[in-house]
């Protein structure tokens, strides 16, 4: 049988990711793909996979699935309830799933993007390059009840399940940002106030950005009259016309005529997309060489991560496959050294 995933029931905003399409801003387009990278690359250390491959995002709740023939899932991301057949799976880990199982995901117990992907990857007909749905540019669609999509074979079915312990990205936190050609728009005073702000997350947001709010008032630039729009991407913290930082997320614009204090590391991006409403967020500076020693190729990241991963504890009671496992090996009558 062809292996596939059965979409038997779909939250509103899942949809299919990869890692996007890097470098079309020239024709407008921004990278799209997972506002969550990390979650793929976590996914693909879990599955043993040497790169992220096209997987499913889950924006606050997941679905009911099922595959057809024996395939190995990853749930990365904000954690949320899964189970299979009933029985609790753990998050941050990978799973066997058999044809016939029914594996359901419910809403997230913190942040905002939760991610199922597959041993195979997701199969579906690229464009452009890329998997990724992309609504600003009307490329594919949210996926909904009802759906099949092809998946490609999982290489190593036998392999045990893995878990890999995650710092939490889900509340919040510190997002490290460069300076960039406009951040001399704004005061010295301006730009220390801004680094030393506790800003919250509003609930205005999604994946093209995220609005941040302050009790401290507004950052706003010394210009003496308006800016031309430039080129912006993702990750830019723009500064609105009432002063308050919204940051760039990869489904963005690629124009914008709002200045920019800086630019927010992309490792820290994940942050930011999986902050919910209500989320303290601060701004830390730092300088190009620091940029440039924290930043990782995605290889290296992949390859770090696949080192944390260890085997999955399972609890015995909660295992609907029990009785398939070899309990007891090696038995013996107990007498041998006496017949010595």
């Amino acid at each position: 049988m062809r292996p596939e995933l059965i979409i038997h029931s779909a939250g509103p905003g899942v949809s299919v990711q990869d890692l996007g399409r890097p470098g079309q801003i020239s024709i407008g387009l921004s990278r799209g793909g997972a506002a969550d990278r990390r979650a793929l690359f976590e996914a693909a250390a879990l599955l043993g996979q040497p790169a992220p491959l096209a997987a499913l995002e889950m924006a606050g709740m997941g679905g009911s699935f099922e595959v057809t023939t024996p395939t190995r899932i990853a749930l990365t991301g904000a954690p949320m309830e899964a189970r299979l057949d009933g029985a609790a799976l753990a998050w941050h880990a990978s799973h066997l799933l058999q044809p016939g199982q029914r594996l359901t995901i419910s809403g997230v117990r913190a942040g905002s993007y939760g991610y199922l992907s597959v041993a195979g990857g997701l199969r579906t007909e690229p464009v452009m390059g890329s998997r990724s749905t992309h609504l600003v540019a009307g490329l594919g669609a949210a996926l909904e009840s009802g759906m099949t999509l092809p998946l490609g074979e999982d290489p190593a079915p036998d392999r045990p399940a893995r878990s890999l312990p995650v710092a939490d990205r889900f509340s919040g936190g510190t997002l490290r940002y460069i300076h960039g050609p406009q951040t001399g728009y704004f005061s010295g005073e301006t730009v220390a106030r801004f680094d030393s702000a506790k800003l919250i997350r509003s609930a205005t947001g999604n994946r093209q950005g995220v609005k941040l709010e302050t009790e401290t008032g507004p950052f706003p630039p010394e210009l003496s009259g308006g800016l031309a729009s430039d080129f912006i991407q993702e990750g830019d913290i723009q500064m609105t016309g009432a002063g308050l930082p919204f940051v760039l997320l990869c489904e963005c614009q690629t124009i914008g005529g709002y200045p920019r204090i800086g630019t927010v590391l992309p490792c820290d991006l994940p942050r930011i997309a999986q902050a919910p409403p209500g989320a303290l967020l601060r701004f830390q500076a730092v300088d190009l060489a620091e940029a440039d020693q924290i930043m990782r190729s995605d290889a290296r990241e992949i390859d770090a991560l696949a080192g944390q991963t260890t085997h999955l504890i399972r609890d015995p009671r909660l295992m609907h496959d029990l009785l398939s496992y070899q309990l007891i090996s090696g038995v013996t009558a107990g007498r041998e050294l006496e017949e010595e």
